[in-house]
């Protein structure tokens, strides 16, 4: 006869990879129902995006018919609570999860593309994800997200007025770009910038989230330093493309977030436009601007390598008209999104699971 603790005992030998522990220790079963032969039960992962939850229902199966009953009939469901180890007393955005910032030492590496194809992968799979384009002198969201004939209404939330973010592909989007005319240059100083940035942060109504992704501008700066005194951030994105000049000024990033006074922890590097894929010869690679910079730089930091993104036509286009390669027809762009998305959600649970919590970085 099958048995709760039987099942529980079989599932304590099955390891959440990235974790390093067992699901019953990390309390990742829940519901364990029995009936004669038939066993179900649901596993609870750290993120909707997580890329091992093929492996770990196999493993779950397989360990209930080796150590319980090899007639058992198994039915794993498979749900998902994103992890946060936010434990800071600063009650800016309570309700967001994980803030994750997306960064390039320069300009015209596809940042703000990685940022808003990483913001839609992630909610494709099911989390709940906002995304805060902090390039306030350069807005790109709006154009990217097809929505920059479109302005965000007002809600009163206790008393207060509150911006209502745009909403696209399932990602809520709030934007400097959103605000003003797309033909009107913001000739801000830094403090102004600044100040524009926080009511950002604390006049939207972003509701709870499990995912609020920064697209910051490139550099490091002014921008850079309010966001993380004002937002416990959970870890940095870095983006580079192949060639040395890319690489060298993404090294500046990487120093930045590692300086002790900041220590936003990076959850590793994403190489842009890294070869030439002609779309009718999907198979071919063409590393024009050079091949392996990003990686050997992950290497070389001792980050984790989040993947190559290919430099193809659909890529520019979507960003054109509106609707980014994550979602589009290509598939070998596609696919290469929805894998970067899925790597950043594993290494952001590996981080909130072995790392200690965030904080608001206190600067003089």
């Amino acid at each position: 006869m099958i048995t709760k603790e039987a099942v529980l005992e079989a599932l304590s030998q099955v390891e959440e990879p990235d974790l390093g522990k067992d699901l019953v220790t990390l309390n990742m079963i829940k519901d364990i129902e029995i009936e004669g032969k038939n066993v179900s039960f649901t596993v609870i992962l750290t993120t909707p995006a997580c890329p091992l939850k093929e492996m770990i229902e196999k493993a779950c199966v397989n360990a209930i018919r080796l150590l319980v009953d090899k007639e058992a009939v198994v039915t794993v469901n498979m749900t998902s609570n994103v992890n946060s180890n936010r434990k800071d007393n600063n009650m800016t955005l309570p309700g967001v999860k994980n803030i994750i910032m997306v960064a390039s030492g320069k300009g015209g590496v596809g940042k703000s593309t990685v940022a808003v194809n990483l913001a839609i992968g992630l909610a494709q799979e099911g989390a709940a994800v906002g995304l805060l384009d902090a390039d306030i002198y350069g807005p790109s969201i709006p154009i990217m997200l097809g929505m920059r004939d479109e302005r965000p209404k007002m809600t009163e939330v206790n008393g207060k007025g509150m911006i209502v973010p745009l909403e696209r592909f399932g990602v809520k989007a709030m934007s400097i770009g959103l605000l003003i005319d797309e033909k009107q240059a913001v000739v801000w100083r830094g403090p102004m910038a600044s100040s524009a940035l926080k009511q950002f942060i604390t006049d939207v109504y972003w509701q709870e989230l499990d995912y609020l992704i920064i697209d910051l501008p490139p550099g490091t700066g002014d921008v850079h330093l309010t966001m993380v005194q004002t937002v416990p951030v959970t870890g940095a994105v870095i983006v580079s493309t192949p060639q040395s000049v890319a690489a060298a000024d993404a090294r500046k990033a990487i120093m930045m977030f590692k300086q002790p006074q900041i220590n936003v922890p990076i959850l590793g590097i994403v190489e842009n436009m890294a070869y030439f894929t002609p779309q009718e010869l999907p198979e071919n690679k063409y590393y024009i601007f050079g091949q392996g910079g990003a990686r050997k730089m992950a290497d070389q930091f001792e980050l984790p390598f989040l993947g190559e993104i290919p430099i193809v036509q659909s890529i520019r286009e979507g960003g054109d008209s509106g609707v980014p390669a994550v979602v589009g027809d290509e598939p070998v762009t596609r696919k290469a999104f929805a894998e970067l998305a899925q790597r950043v959600a594993q290494n952001i649970a590996i981080r909130n699971a072995n790392l200690e919590p965030t904080k608001v970085v206190q600067m003089n």
